[in-house]
């Protein structure tokens, strides 16, 4: 494993003086949301000392004895999420090369309109740890409950256009997705409803388009078996 510029330490004891097992238990976000230029991106920081000096991280820190792992998590990250759960475990014996490391990690979204650019880069990156792997778990979480339930409402604003939650459910599945064929699945699944309001033309003019909502902004399963793929350029279900 690649540690940076910068040689660690050696590691302190790994047992306590009555022989009980000792370690750090960390606590991960991969926080996602949508690039309308850029795509699908993830909320980190490019590390300033070893190990990994120079990589990017997602954001972390241990886990304080008086909080749950998503207290820390929320903790650790500073801003509001739309949605949050736990992700995975990671607990290789050199994940961390300066010390004992169990780490949890969990996959969190906001909306496009939310925080800054600054805060978030793309996916494929130099990562420290085992951080790409992480980001890799949140991808394919995403990818699959976007099949099978609203959590899209997680990276859309209160009102949005169809065009836009097409772009974005084709930022996170990776291929072209039909406005008509998106709107008809949606529909079926009674997840979207009108707003009565209208988008504001863009630079290009054109006529204002229908603003839709999520009928719930929390997570709830509307169709256990579907599997959505890709069908020439539109979206298919399984």
């Amino acid at each position: 494993m690649d540690q940076g510029a910068l040689s660690p330490q050696p590691r302190g004891p790994l047992r306590d003086e009555l022989g009980a097992a000792k370690y750090r238990h960390e606590a991960i976000a991969a926080i996602m949301r949508i690039n309308f230029d850029k795509g699908l991106q993830v909320m980190a920081h490019r590390r300033e000392r070893a190990p990994f000096a120079g990589k990017w991280a997602l954001p972390s820190g241990p886990l304080e004895v008086d909080e749950t792992i998503e207290q820390s998590i929320r903790r650790h990250i500073g801003v509001p999420v739309n949605f949050m759960e736990q992700l995975s475990t990671h607990s290789a014996l050199d994940r961390d090369p300066f010390d004992r490391t169990i780490a949890t990690a969990h996959v969190g979204l906001v909306a496009w309109d939310e925080l800054s650019d600054a805060s978030f880069v793309d996916l494929e990156q130099d990562w420290a740890f085992d951080h790409g792997e992480i980001v890799a778990e949140a991808v394919a979480r995403l990818r699959g409950k976007l099949s099978y339930t609203n959590i899209a409402f997680a990276l859309c604003p209160e009102e949005f256009t169809l065009a836009e939650l097409a772009r974005a459910y084709e930022s996170v599945l990776g291929y072209p997705v039909a406005v008509s064929n998106l709107q008809r699945v949606l529909k079926r699944r009674g997840q979207l409803e009108l707003t009565g309001n209208l988008s504001r033309p863009g630079r290009a003019g054109g006529r204002p388009a229908k603003q839709f909502r999520f009928v719930r902004r929390e997570l709830v399963v509307t169709d256990p078996f579907a599997a959505f793929a890709p069908a020439a350029t539109e979206l298919a279900e399984n």
